[in-house]
């Protein structure tokens, strides 16, 4: 019998549930459709999005702490792979070997503890702060139901008072369930009044002490850091010191293609031959102009002496005073086939065909007669080669900054230098 009466009474409760869903529908509906009044209070309104936003921002600076603790153990176990590489290469002989095995022990133990810091003072602190939201979100939620409750007592209750034919045991009955139900929505309502403004107000401080420890946390981390880091570099400085004589080199990429200006040399030589010269056209006796097709073709192989500035004339020589001068077509200027600048881009006080600036970070030793000397610190202005089949992949073709104002003539000025060997300042 004790069992099926508490069958009752859950039976009952489940009743006086579906009941009161049903109710709370029918309200809201009513106040939809502006046949209800509804209770409103603009200040918990406030308060409930203020709570929402604070839930909202709350939530995102926990994901991205996360985030930050995870790349924070990425890069523990990356240095601890870096450290650990640098003692297998570290061979027995070398000195310092125990002071490199030391630093990276202690490495391993500042990422560590940074980490776990990090854990303790931010983390945690994070995961106690948003904790204090569920409960309270789903205060909020059934304060809006008892709410609404309270609203559908009191129309009910008016609607008896208002009715033609009164029934005072029904209106009795309203009132105490009106009674009920403005207590117990008032009582959530006070609470929450109060929790609300408080809570709201408290992020300030959860900022400050979150971002302070985090920062001071960083700032110990990586001053410790430094230190190792320094002793790590006094170390490598010593195993310098000993083996100074064998310092790796900065090279050039090699160059696959033909030397440019030897080529050039070489059909300048055979172009002075004198069956070549032979060939030279000369004057026709009535005096007219020599017409070729080849007047009009670009040699990329001339001498560089021979080359003039773009849109130039090439002087004629004494026995020739009488024929046009020959003009030399130009082209875009391009690196690797691309075209890089042009009339445009050229200006008075640079060389003709001007693409960048760089600046040499190593000095270069030039290994054949087509090629700039470089000194640390030089500046060169880079152009185009006349011809980009010319270019090889790394390397560039450009005048020293120094030597063009001082002669302002690429033809015995300019040169091919590595790229690596350089930075780009403009």
């Amino acid at each position: 019998m004790a069992e099926l009466g508490s069958k009752g009474v859950t039976a009952g409760k489940i009743a006086s549930n579906v009941q009161k869903k049903l109710t709370r529908a029918q309200e809201k509906v009513l106040q939809k459709l502006g046949k209800a009044d509804e209770t409103k209070d603009e200040q918990f309104e406030q308060c409930v999005q203020n709570f929402n936003k604070q839930l909202s921002e709350g939530t995102r600076l926990q994901k991205d702490l996360r985030t930050y603790l995870a790349s924070v153990k990425a890069m523990h176990e990356a240095s601890k792979k870096l450290t650990e590489c640098l003692q297998e290469v570290y061979e027995p002989d070398w000195p310092g070997r125990d002071d490199t095995n030391k630093i990276a022990e202690n490495n391993d133990l500042l990422w560590t503890d940074f980490h776990q810091k990090l854990v303790d003072q931010a983390l945690l602190t994070m995961d106690t702060y948003l904790g204090q939201f569920p409960d309270i979100k789903s205060r909020i939620a059934k304060r809006g139901r008892k709410l609404v409750d309270y609203d559908s007592a009191r129309h009910h209750f008016e609607a008896l008072q208002t009715a033609k034919k009164k029934d005072e045991t029904k209106i009795a009955k309203a009132e105490e369930e009106l009674v009920k139900a403005q207590k117990v929505f008032e009582e959530m309502n006070v609470d929450l009044q109060e929790e609300l403004p408080s809570l709201w107000n408290s992020r300030v401080g959860f900022y400050v002490n979150t971002f302070q420890s985090i920062a001071g946390l960083e700032e110990n981390f990586h001053k410790e850091m430094s230190k190792l880091n320094q002793n790590l570099h006094d170390v490598l400085l010593g195993l310098d010191k000993q083996y100074s004589g064998n310092a790796f080199p900065v090279k050039a990429q090699p160059r696959k293609k033909t030397k440019l200006f030897a080529r050039l040399r070489k059909k300048m030589s055979s172009d002075s031959t004198p069956a070549k010269a032979n060939k030279s056209p000369s004057p026709p006796p009535d005096g007219s102009p020599i017409t070729s097709p080849e007047t009009k073709t670009v040699n990329h192989e001339l001498e560089p002496s021979t080359l003039e500035a773009p849109g130039a004339s090439i002087p004629k020589s004494p026995s020739q005073s009488s024929l046009p001068a020959v003009v030399v077509e130009t082209f875009p200027a391009t690196v690797n086939g691309t075209v890089e600048g042009g009339t445009s881009s050229e200006r008075a006080d640079m060389p003709p065909g001007f693409l960048f600036k760089v600046q040499a970070m190593h000095d270069y030793t030039a290994t054949d007669s087509d090629e700039l000397q470089l000194k640390a610190g030089d500046v060169v202005l880079v152009i185009p080669f006349e011809n980009p089949e010319e270019q090889d992949e790394g390397w560039l073709m450009g005048v020293k900054e120094s030597d063009w104002i001082q002669h302002k003539e690429l033809d015995q000025c300019r040169g091919v230098f590595p790229e690596n060997f350089t930075e780009r300042v403009q």
